[in-house]
C-alpha cells in the first residue's frame, strides 16, 4: 500500500510546482493590471485629496468677501457688564453710548406661609394668568410636592413652582411667572385663587385709588418761562376748558396740578392718564398780521379753593402811536409739554409717545420721582392743542384686588436711561432703542455704564491666518504631487511619519500633468497683485499687512521660500487691523464698477480660479471621473485574466493528473512483469 500514488491528491512526480511555476508565467499581464489598477486608484485618492484641499482654501478665501466677512463682525463692551451687556449685529454702527440701569425688569415670585410638610393640596381646577396667556390644571388632590411637579408639567415656560423646606417640619411653596414686566403680573382664578389665600399666599384687599384733575378749579398757571420770541404770547391758563371730563390746552397755554398727598405718601403709587394732541391753525399766521402797539401784560387770577376769579384787562387810554411793521414769529413745535415738577422748584419732562390716533397713555410710578410736587404741561406748541383726561393715584398691586403676603419679587418693568432719556421696557432684552443693537439687563448700575462698539479685529484675524494655513496646506499639496523633491516631504514639520511616508509615495505622481501647475502659477500670482480699489487706499496689497511669502524680511536662503508660501508677521498684521480694518476688507473684495456686486480683489480672483477646478463637473472632477472609468475597464480586465487563469490552472491539472495517472499505470504495469518473471525464474 505504501507505494500506492492517487493523481491529484499525491504529487509524486512534483506537478504541482510545475503548473504553478506554469501560471507565474501566465499571470504576468494579470499582475501587470493589477499594478495599474494600484496606480490608478492612488492617483484617484490623490486628486480627491488635492481636491479637499483646494475646497478648504475656497471656502476660507469665500468667506473673506462674502456678506459674512469677518471684517464686517461687531465687539461690544460694556463697563458694567454686571448690570448690562449688548450684542450688536453686523449691521450696527461703531459708536460709544451711555446707559444706566434704574431697575432690571422682575417678575412675580410669590410664597406660601410655613405650611406643615404633609400639608394636602385640595382637588379642584387651578387656573393660573400671566399677561395673556393662561396655565389651567385638573388637580385631584395630592402632597404639595406631587402638586409642585404636576404644575411645572404645566405651566412650560409660562409659570414654575417648587417645594422649599422652611424649617423643621415646615415647607413653603413658591409660584413664579416666567415673564417680566408690570403687564405680567401673576393672576389667581378658580381653586388657585382659594389656595393662595388659604395658604397665605396672597390676602384680599379694597382697592384704593384717588382722582383728581377732573375740574376746572383744581389747576393752578404753570411756572413762567422766558419768552422764546419777542411777541409770542405768554404761556397762559386764561383758555383752559373742561369738556366731559378733558381739560382741552389750546397753544400757548399750560396748567399745573398738585399731586394729591396720600399718593405721594404711598411708595407703590402710580398716576394714570391718557394724554392726546390734536393738530390746529397755527397762531402765529394770525399774530404776524398784527402791527405792532403797546401790549399790556394779562393781568392773572387768583384761586382759592375751587373758585377761580381772573382779573380784568387794563383799560388804559394812550395817545394813538404808528404802526410798525414787527418782525415775524417763527412756529414752534415740540414734544416736551409734560413736567414732573419737585418741591424745590425744579423740574423734570415726562417724555412719551403717542401713537397713530395721537394718543398716549401715561402711567408714573411716583418712587421714580422723588419729593415731587405736581405735574405741569406746558403747550409751547403754536399749530397743536392738547386734551388730558382726569387722573387716578392708585397702587397697580392692589388693583387686582389682593396683595402678596410673602413675596420675593413683584412683576415691574425695566427702567434705563439712554443718554439721559428714561425708558422702560417689560423685558430685560430691548432691541428697540439703538437699531442693530440688543440691551442684556441683569441689575441695577451703580454708575453710567459705558458701551461701545467696535470691530471685531480679532475674528477678523483669525480668519486671515485660516486663510493662510489653507493656501499653505494647498500648496504643499501641489508642490508634492508634481515635484518629485523629497525635501518637500521633509520641510513640512507639522506632519506626522505616517503622514511624511504616505507623502513620500505621492512625489512627483502627477509631474506630467499641467493642470496643477497652472494653478499654483495663478495662486502665487493672485495673492501678490495690487488690488487699487480707490485712489485714497493705503492698503492694496497683501504684503502691506504682513502677510507674504517672505513677511519676516530674512535676509538669508531659505528653500521653503521659494515654494511660494505665505508668512505672517504678526506684530503688523495686529497693526494693520486696527489702522486699516475697511482696507483690508476691501483688497479681499470690492465693486469696481458700482453695480452693487463685488467683482475684484484677492478673494474674488482666487474664488473664481479655485471654483473652476473644484466645482461639480470641473477639472479635478474630470480628472476622478476620467480614472473611474479606467479603474471600471481595469477592473473588468483583471476579471477576465482571473477567469482565464482558473481555466487554465484546472486545465493545466487535468492535463497533469492524467499524465500522473498513466505513468502510475505504466509503473504499475512493470512491476507486474517483473514480478511475473520473478516466480518464473524461482520455478
Amino acid at each position: 500500500m505504501a507505494g500506492i500514488s492517487i493523481p491529484g491528491v499525491t504529487d509524486k512526480y512534483n506537478t504541482n510546482e510545475t503548473i504553478e511555476k506554469l501560471m507565474e508565467i501566465e499571470r504576468i499581464p494579470l499582475t501587470r493590471e493589477q499594478k495599474t489598477l494600484e496606480t490608478f486608484k492612488s492617483q484617484q485618492d490623490a486628486w480627491r485629496a488635492v481636491n479637499r484641499k483646494i475646497t478648504e482654501l475656497r471656502d476660507s478665501v469665500k468667506s473673506l468677501y462674502s456678506f459674512e466677512n469677518p471684517f464686517n463682525n461687531k465687539l461690544t463692551t460694556s463697563s458694567e457688564e454686571y448690570a448690562i451687556t449688548a450684542d450688536a449685529t453686523r449691521k450696527a454702527n461703531y459708536e460709544t453710548f451711555k446707559v444706566d440701569v434704574v431697575q432690571a425688569a422682575t417678575s412675580d415670585r410669590f410664597l406660601t406661609s410655613e405650611l406643615d410638610a404633609d400639608t394636602k393640596v385640595p382637588a379642584g381646577t387651578y387656573t393660573y394668568k400671566i399677561g395673556d396667556k393662561s396655565v389651567t390644571m385638573r388637580w385631584k388632590g395630592g402632597s404639595l410636592q406631587d402638586f409642585s411637579t404636576s404644575l411645572n408639567r404645566r405651566g412650560g415656560d409660562t409659570l414654575k413652582t417648587r417645594v422649599i423646606g422652611a424649617s423643621k417640619g415646615k415647607k413653603t411653596l413658591s409660584i413664579e411667572s416666567q415673564k417680566t414686566g408690570a403687564e405680567n403680573k401673576l393672576i389667581f382664578e378658580d381653586d388657585a385663587k382659594t389656595f393662595a389665600e388659604s395658604s397665605g399666599m396672597i390676602i384680599k384687599i379694597k382697592p384704593k385709588t384717588i382722582e383728581f384733575a377732573s375740574s376746572r378749579g383744581e389747576f393752578r398757571p404753570a411756572p413762567v418761562i422766558p419768552l422764546e420770541q419777542e411777541r409770542m404770547p405768554a404761556i397762559s391758563s386764561a383758555k383752559l376748558s373742561v369738556i366731559d371730563g378733558k381739560t382741552v390746552v389750546p397753544p400757548r397755554n399750560g396748567f399745573a396740578i398738585e399731586i394729591p398727598q396720600a399718593a405721594k405718601e404711598n411708595p407703590n403709587s402710580h398716576i394714570q392718564f391718557t394724554i392726546s394732541k390734536t393738530k390746529v391753525a397755527d397762531i402765529t399766521e394770525e399774530l404776524n398780521k398784527i402791527e405792532a402797539r403797546p401790549v399790556f401784560p394779562e393781568t392773572g387770577s387768583v384761586s382759592f379753593k375751587d373758585v377761580t376769579i381772573l382779573s380784568e384787562n387794563v383799560d388804559a387810554a394812550l395817545p394813538p402811536e404808528p404802526a410798525v411793521k414787527p418782525l415775524p414769529l417763527d412756529p414752534i413745535e415740540t414734544k416736551d409739554v409734560l413736567f414732573a415738577l419737585f418741591n424745590d422748584g425744579s423740574e423734570r419732562v415726562i417724555e412719551f409717545s403717542e401713537d397713530e390716533n395721537g394718543e398716549a397713555k401715561i402711567d408714573l410710578n411716583l418712587k421714580d420721582y422723588k419729593n415731587i410736587n405736581s405735574l405741569v404741561l406746558r403747550n409751547r406748541n403754536t399749530a397743536a392743542s392738547y386734551s388730558i383726561s382726569s387722573m387716578t393715584s392708585l397702587n397697580p398691586n392692589e388693583n387686582l384686588g389682593f396683595i402678596p403676603q410673602h413675596p420675593v419679587s413683584q412683576a415691574d418693568d425695566a427702567i434705563i436711561k439712554y443718554e439721559g432719556i428714561t425708558l422702560k421696557r417689560s423685558s430685560n432684552t430691548i432691541d428697540d432703542v439703538i437699531p442693530e443693537v440688543t440691551l442684556n439687563i441683569y441689575d441695577k448700575t451703580e454708575k453710567t455704564a459705558k458701551i461701545s462698539i467696535k470691530p471685531d479685529t480679532e475674528s477678523a484675524k483669525e480668519a486671515l491666518i485660516t486663510f493662510v494655513g489653507n493656501y499653505n496646506q494647498a500648496l504643499s499639496e501641489i508642490n508634492i504631487l508634481t515635484q518629485n523633491k523629497p525635501e518637500l516631504v521633509e520641510e513640512l514639520d507639522y506632519l506626522s511619519e505616517d503622514e511624511k511616508k504616505e507623502y513620500h509615495e505621492k512625489l512627483g505622481m502627477f509631474s506630467a500633468d499641467s493642470a496643477l501647475s497652472n494653478l499654483k502659477n495663478s495662486m502665487v500670482s493672485t495673492t501678490a497683485a495690487h488690488y487699487g480699489f480707490s485712489d485714497t487706499a493705503e492698503i492694496t496689497m497683501l504684503s502691506q499687512i504682513g502677510i507674504a511669502t517672505n513677511a519676516t524680511n530674512y535676509s538669508g536662503y531659505t528653500p521653503s521660500k521659494l515654494r511660494g508660501y505665505l508668512e505672517i508677521d504678526e506684530k503688523k498684521l495686529d497693526t494693520e487691523l486696527e489702522k486699516h480694518l475697511e482696507d483690508i476688507k476691501n483688497i479681499f473684495g470690492y465693486d469696481s464698477d458700482d453695480d452693487l456686486i463685488i467683482d475684484k480683489g484677492i478673494g474674488v480672483q482666487m474664488d473664481k480660479q479655485l471654483t473652476a477646478y473644484v466645482q461639480s463637473g470641473g477639472i479635478f472632477a474630470m480628472k476622478t471621473s476620467s480614472l473611474d472609468s479606467k479603474i471600471k475597464a481595469s477592473e473588468q480586465k483583471i476579471s477576465r485574466l482571473e477567469l482565464q487563469m482558473d481555466d487554465k490552472e484546472a486545465d493545466l491539472k487535468g492535463k497533469y493528473g492524467r499524465m500522473q495517472g498513466a505513468l502510475n499505470s505504466l509503473e504499475n504495469q512493470q512491476n507486474s512483469i517483473k514480478n511475473f518473471s520473478n516466480r518464473g525464474n524461482n520455478n
